[in-house]
């Protein structure tokens, strides 16, 4: 019975085209009323009626299975799958493909014709797809890219929920198209901000100018967002939607989206709150809605805070004299204040007090006026506004000495806003943290006077004639405002602003260090000797064989009497077990320890071993050989030794080791104390996690740790991925991936094209199989009952496909097994000369949009399939990054002079300058004003003038300060 009232008021939710756009898709001419009339009640309710209706309608025709039926097509949909994974090798045909991707090309006007009436769709279209193109289900990519069969009409009637319904990867919900030409694309899918969260400006325009990226560009970076894609999967199989943007520039964009959505969702709560408290009136939601930085929301929210003891201006109107205020501005002829004396009335016994409440509530009016507040931030854009530090009076006598010597620079500092650095404003925060410093923003009179002039005459002037008393008090309700109000909130939405700015390049800093640290180019196939240094307790060793096993650790005491008889010890183990290179810790006794091993290399000692050694950065080595990592990796290994170990990895595999530590302890940043730490933890996971999905993993023998950072995954998922590995044998491709628990569509998409199946050894594994797979073939086509035995021989059957060692995404697979037909080739020639050699040939003949275009795809998808096919076996993008520098001798600070030219390895980059490692076991820095464009190598791309970590540079010495142990460098050029 109380289902039938509900379906009259339900029925016209499809009638309603363009109230169901999200709020940043909107047109921004609308009116602020017509904003508001959508923003509450009516539109909340029409959004919830929504939804109900289509999943009762979905569960009606089977209500009694509705519980399990979710499950039950997933199944279906993966053995089907499965058993049409056999013909992997077939080229699809032209036409087939064809005809999906001119779909995805249609006009919208043709995608908004179609009817929602199509839910039931996405599992026919499932079905059709996987029998006729095998291996391919997730070729329904969103996007150009991959462009696939119906994609597009269907999207725009599928419900989040109704996914897992139909087992439908969730890629279809991306609406966009390319726009080669730059135009914005408009999206049909609504954005996490729902429609009580629609706010006064446009989403989209606001992070378009706050990033100074294209629109278009924007509106498609916030729906893949809103679809849950990961930056790496964005950044390498998305180039086409957001004009090939870098990683490190797609994380500077979603965390001033986040910033956005956060205002967004605290200003309807505000709202909400003051609605349910009966203060919620139309101008103050109009300046709600306008609020777009969370300093202007607590300016304009703070009187309503519980607790607040109410503005001057609320006390004032309290009093009954909001009409007062009004006449003054709107018919001052009609304006008598000796009317509003009440003798008996605090507040309004006088004129004089009458006029002090209309004045408060005139410089209330004022400060939270949109465009009043518009006009004075234009104007302090347009003057010279500085920020000023000083030593503080209080701290000066009852500070740490050494404390106040650290800012010595900004105890009489003054710079321009737009001028200064940001170090400067993260050095100057924490002078004012520890009480050491006094800071303060300066904004000339100039503005109060031009800003007083416009009010009075221009935005606040009264509509009528208005005698020189009721003048005066509004000239005085002006400079009121802007003393009181105005200004204090400019300071502070400068100082947040300067702020913000900073330490998001701090944390961008952070992360291109981290990336560099993390992609530094592996030493692969040597025997490494760990050496942890240290006095006391003695150097800590290890050696580890090229496949990081294990193999010998000890204790050693190098710097003590029994020197002459450790070395002997050193000696045999290197023998021993073959091993020529040494990596040292550059911590405590390293510099000692380093002239040890240099001394002896110089003698020959470890003839007939040509030994060399390097040093590593060892930060955070303590920390993970005490971590439950390092426990349950070595168990029966003392964590002292273990740090020797971590440390020879570090060399062997800088990616795979240094994943194990968390980022902010690899020691590679500036001020990460004084930063946000939630900002911080974002990005260098994200960092993390960029460099190990483009590295890529080997599924089949990486740890369970490095599997955790591939996009799309977390912890459960790689545990769940290592469960079955032991359990049912190696990955022999990747749809296997779709048959681990908790992996679904929606992950699959986003770590399939990061994940590698070593060809080699899968048809190794195969071949000692095939007795096997051919009873288990036997087996599946002969028993009709019995589903476990059926899925297990399917499993066995499955065969490998070379695409799966490639970094082509299985839903670019049907495009490139036609780009294969198109050149002649064929997937066993995968990665050798000959593959080359016709790819070139076509590419030349026909240029890459020209082939593109012909496959009915995007120029990037083809590249990154051109790149897959050609790229050999085995091929790591590390290889273009520097290895450590090995070295037999070693040089003193005491021996160099100004002006020697040296060549040294980046060890961190800040904002002031970076530190290079020159050999003297002193890092000297290189200022910023010395790193000029024209020192930069071109043949690395850099999106600010910086260096990173491990990157090699030629130095000339500029000054050498002994007692301090200081050196100063200027670079010649990036080697």
């Amino acid at each position: 019975m109380s289902a039938l009232p509900r379906r009259p008021r339900r029925a016209p939710k499809p009638e309603i085209p363009e109230d169901e756009l999200p709020s940043f898709l909107k047109s921004s001419s609308e009116s602020e009323e017509e904003k508001q009339e959508d923003e509450w009640e009516p539109k909340k309710k029409v959004a919830r009626k929504a939804r109900v209706p289509r999943m009762k309608v979905a569960r009606a025709k089977k209500p009694t299975v509705a519980p399990k039926k979710p499950a039950v097509p997933r199944k279906r949909t993966k053995k089907v799958a499965v058993k049409e994974e056999l013909d992997t090798s077939v080229p699809i045909a032209a036409s087939g493909g064809n005809e999906g991707e001119l779909k995805l090309w249609q006009p919208k006007e043709e995608e908004d014709a179609e009817p929602r009436s199509l839910a039931k769709k996405p599992l026919i279209k499932t079905l059709g797809i996987i029998q006729g193109r095998p291996t391919h289900g997730m070729e329904n990519a969103e996007g150009p890219s991959t462009s696939s069969a119906a994609s597009k009409p269907n999207v725009k009637s599928e419900e989040p929920g109704e996914d897992f319904t139909f087992d439908e990867p969730p890629l279809k919900k991306l609406k966009s198209a390319m726009c080669p030409q730059g135009k914005p694309v408009k999206l049909a899918g609504s954005a996490k901000l729902d429609e009580d969260h629609k706010m006064s400006w446009d989403i989209v325009q606001v992070l378009s100018q706050r990033t100074g990226i294209e629109e278009w560009v924007c509106a498609n970076i916030i729906q893949l967002f809103n679809d849950d894609n990961t930056i790496p999967f964005i950044a390498r199989y998305r180039k086409e939607l957001i004009n090939n943007m870098e990683a490190d520039a797609l994380r500077e964009v979603q965390q001033t989206l986040e910033e956005l959505q956060t205002v967004a969702k605290k200003v309807h709560g505000s709202i909400q709150k003051l609605k349910k408290e009966g203060k919620l009136t139309e101008s103050l939601l109009t300046v709600l809605l306008n609020c777009k930085t969370l300093e202007e929301l607590d300016h304009v929210y703070a009187p309503y805070k519980t607790g607040s003891k109410g503005t001057k201006a609320q006390r004032a109107r309290q009093l009954g004299l909001d009409q007062a205020a009004n006449l003054l501005i709107e018919n001052p002829r009609e304006l008598n204040l000796l009317s509003y004396v009440k003798p008996s009335v605090e507040g309004l016994s006088t004129v004089e007090e009458v006029k002090s409440g209309v004045q408060h509530i005139l410089a209330d009016m004022i400060a939270k006026d949109k465009e009043t507040l518009d006009f004075i931030r234009d104007l302090c854009q347009r003057k010279y506004i500085c920020i000023q530090s000083s030593l503080a009076k209080a701290t000066s006598k009852k500070a740490n000495e050494k404390d106040v010597n650290k800012f010595h620079l900004y105890q009489n500092f003054s710079c321009n806003i737009k001028n200064i650095q940001h170090h400067q404003i993260l050095a100057i925060n924490r002078g004012e943290n520890l009480k050491v410093l006094t800071v303060k923003t300066n904004i000339p009179d100039g503005v109060k006077f031009e800003f007083s002039r416009w009010c009075v005459n221009v935005r606040w002037r009264p509509k009528a004639y208005a005698h020189a008393e009721l003048m005066e008090l509004l000239r005085y309700s002006v400079e009121d405002s802007y003393k009181r109000l105005i200004y204090p909130l400019l300071c502070r939405e400068f100082r947040s602003k300067l702020t913000s700015d900073a330490e998001k390049e701090s944390v961008m800093m952070f992360g291109r260090n981290l990336r560099q640290l993390l992609l530094t180019s592996p030493v692969r196939g040597r025997t490494l000797m760990g050496v942890d240094p240290g006095y006391k307790h003695g150097c800590k060793l290890a050696i580890i064989s090229p496949t990081s096993q294990i193999l010998h650790t000890d204790v050693v005491y190098l710097h003590s009497a029994k020197g002459f008889h450790e070395a002997e010890k050193i000696r045999k183990l290197l023998l021993d077990y073959n091993c020529a290179t040494i990596v040292i810790g550059n911590g405590t006794a390293c510099r000692e320890t380093e002239a040890f091993f240099a001394d002896l290399i110089m003698k020959k000692y470890f003839a007939p071993l040509d030994i060399s050694y390097c040093i590593t950065n060892e930060a955070g080595a303590s920390i993970y050989s005490v971590s439950p990592e390092a426990s349950k990796e070595m168990p029966d290994l003392d964590p002292n030794l273990r740090s020797a170990v971590s440390i020879a990895r570090r060399v062997q595999d800088p990616l795979a080791e240094l994943v194990k530590i968390e980022p902010k302890h690899i020691g590679v940043g500036m001020y990460q104390h004084d930063v946000s730490q939630t900002l911080l933890k974002a990005t260098l996971d994200s960092v993390v996690e960029e460099c190990v999905s483009f590295v890529g993993v080997d599924i089949n023998i990486c740890s369970e740790i490095l599997l955790r950072h591939i996009a799309g995954l977390n912890a459960n998922r790689a545990k769940n991925i290592i469960e079955w590995r032991e359990k049912n044998g190696p990955f022999v491709n990747r749809e296997q991936l779709k048959d681990v628990k908790g992996l679904g569509p929606k992950s699959f998409q986003q770590c399939a094209g990061f994940i590698r199946i070593n060809q080699e050894y899968i048809r190794m594994f195969c071949s000692q199989q095939s007795e096997l797979a051919a009873e288990g073939h036997k087996a599946a086509t002969n028993e009709k009952q019995g589903k476990k035995k059926t899925k297990a021989a399917i499993n066995i059957i499955r065969r490998p496909n070379p695409l799966d060692q490639t970094c082509i995404h299985p839903e670019s697979y049907n495009i490139a097994m036609r780009f294969l037909t198109l050149i002649g080739g064929s997937l066993s020639d995968t990665g050798k000369s000959d593959m080359q050699q016709k790819v070139n040939a076509v590419i030349e003949k026909e240029g890459m949009e020209g082939v593109a275009k012909r496959l009915n795809t995007t120029g990037q998808t083809l590249q990154i399939i051109t790149d897959g096919l050609t790229q050999p076996e085995g091929f790591d993008i590390r290889k273009d990054f520097d290895k450590p520098d090995f070295k037999r001798s070693i040089v003193c600070l005491e021996d160099l002079k100004v002006g020697t030219i040296l060549t040294g390895r980046v060890e961190n980059a800040t904002l002031f300058g970076v530190f290079v490692d020159v050999g003297v076991g002193r890092a000297g820095l290189i200022p910023i004003r010395s790193i000029t464009e024209d020192k930069l190598s071109k043949a690395k791309q850099r999106r600010s003038l910086s260096l990173g970590p491990g990157e090699k540079v030629e130095v000339r010495v500029r000054e050498i300060d002994i007692p301090r142990s200081r050196l100063s460098l200027d670079l010649i050029r990036v080697l």
